[in-house]
């Protein structure tokens, strides 16, 4: 793979694709000025895209429970110990812009333990990681704690979800070598 292609499987034009993928991208490309790569390289699976963007926006873009930069900061700290480069520069660009924070995410994508968050995100984190990373060792014990720093249900299943979804996301990024657009790195940062 070259340096100028975004992912190692096939990526269609975005005139071949279906009327409702089509409208997507290109509402995406008018907000952002740019087609974020995911989007391009999803869309060969047609049915995939559907669902993981139905999906991503049933948590993402929710307004009530965690803020849309608490979720974001859940992608970018998962993602960067899943070492997936793509969707650390991608949302970290985007939580740059939700925090209004230009060093945040790059303290999330190193080492979350040291970031500048306060204490109930750093519990939030932490159950994060444990879902991405070690699913099977979640417990009773864990929402226990959760309650008892002041998240509701809803918010626990929300960090929950968020970070299994990305633990998905962040394995097929890397396995089918997206590229983040360059557009990403310099998002946020002044």
């Amino acid at each position: 793979m070259n340096k100028d292609q975004l992912s190692q499987f096939p990526v269609p034009e975005i005139s071949n694709l279906p009327e409702d993928i089509r409208e997507r991208i290109l509402a995406v490309q008018e907000k952002a000025g740019f087609v974020p790569n995911v989007f391009l390289a999803l869309a060969h699976r047609e049915h995939e895209f559907r669902a993981f963007f139905a999906y991503h926006d049933a948590l993402m873009e929710k307004d009530e429970g965690l803020s849309k930069a608490e979720r974001e900061m859940i992608v970018v700290a998962t993602s960067g110990l899943n070492q997936c480069l793509y969707c650390v520069v991608s949302h970290g660009a985007i939580l740059r812009i939700r925090a209004k924070n230009p060093l945040l995410a790059d303290q999330l994508a190193t080492n979350y333990r040291k970031a500048d968050i306060n204490q109930r995100q750093r519990h939030m984190l932490d159950y994060a990681i444990k879902v991405s990373r070690n699913a099977e060792l979640v417990n009773e014990e864990d929402h226990g704690h959760l309650i008892n720093q002041g998240f509701s249900v809803d918010e626990i299943w929300d960090i929950g979800a968020i970070a299994a979804l990305f633990a998905l996301s962040n394995r097929i990024a890397n396995m089918a070598a997206i590229r983040p657009n360059e557009e990403f790195y310099e998002m946020g940062r002044n």
